[in-house]
């Protein structure tokens, strides 16, 4: 199964980039394979200063060894071996019209000394933080997401979709940091789902990612915007950081499990600003914005 997965992402990297390229068509992206001491690397792939696409990363990776003491504390466990891999993106375009994409898909193993695996599971989900709420937008990628879940289980859009909006909360800030889409974790062997059937679902949502986030890039990507409207992404993206820094358990992982700085701090946007006490003009666009960051919407 690993290898299986670890074929389909170096797959899904290529097709991802490659379209995202193609829509810039000034930017391309930088290729940095690295390796892990512990065991495993990755190909780390960046784009930067393009047209469209101010900042992003496309990145694949596969690493193992032993687990260290406090991921074995996290995941309750004794002194095992491990091996993770997957895909992770996040792409911050320039224009504030146009909003920042992430998304995760992620296989993980543990073995005991003698090499027995004693525990497989698949996690990852897609998610959208945009600037200006075009509800359009949140409707289609929303039905994408819905789309893929639903060729496999009528009750996973909903249950991914709540625990997309409950994970990519906030809480020091009481908001959401963006109008969600899908998360899961620790999709393991069950009476309903075998490891086979998680792989297909898995693969089904990576498969369906272009197709949510595209079209909605090639619809913003021209409009007109001013620095009024840079600002207010830029103080948008600060909460996109403290997301990442202070809540993301993918982050934490990586640093964690003495994991590559570059790639891990890949997500961060170039351009951030915190302002003392923000608050947008009643009325506004940016006020819409808000109010559907305080109580997650059924888009679909």
């Amino acid at each position: 199964m690993k290898d299986q997965f670890y074929r389909y992402i170096e797959d899904l990297q290529d097709t991802i980039t490659s379209k995202l390229e193609e829509i810039d068509g000034k930017a391309t992206f930088k290729e940095d394979l690295w390796k892990r001491e512990e065991g495993g690397g990755g190909r780390t792939r960046v784009i930067e200063n393009g047209n469209v696409f101010e900042k992003g990363g496309v990145n694949i990776s596969a690493v193992h060894g032993p687990l260290n003491p406090a991921m074995q504390q996290y995941f309750k466990v004794g002194d095992v071996n491990f091996f993770a891999c997957g895909l992770s993106l996040v792409i911050h375009p320039k224009s504030p019209m146009v909003p920042t994409v992430h998304a995760n898909w992620r296989y993980f193993e543990m073995y005991d000394k003698e090499g027995n695996t004693v525990d497989q599971w698949f996690g990852g989900g897609q998610d959208l933080t945009p600037y200006y709420l075009f509800e359009e937008d949140a409707i289609h990628f929303h039905q994408i997401s819905k789309n893929a879940c639903d060729k496999h289980d009528l009750n996973f859009y909903p249950e991914y979709k709540k625990r997309c909006d409950l994970y990519f909360w906030n809480a020091h800030r009481d908001e959401a940091r963006g109008i969600g889409g899908l998360f899961f974790d620790y999709l393991k062997d069950s009476e309903e789902h075998n490891i086979t059937d998680w792989y297909n679902f898995v693969t089904e949502v990576g498969n369906s990612f272009l197709e949510a986030y595209v079209p909605i890039v090639e619809k913003r990507k021209d409009l007109e915007y001013d620095q009024n409207h840079r600002d207010w992404q830029e103080v948008r993206r600060g909460r996109y950081v403290e997301f990442n820094l202070v809540h993301d358990k993918g982050t934490l992982f990586g640093l964690k499990t003495n994991g590559r700085i570059e790639s891990i701090l890949m997500s961060l946007p170039p351009h951030v600003q915190w302002v003392y006490d923000h608050h947008p003009e009643p009325g506004s666009e940016e006020e819409k914005l808000m109010k559907v960051l305080k109580e997650p919407v059924e888009w679909v």
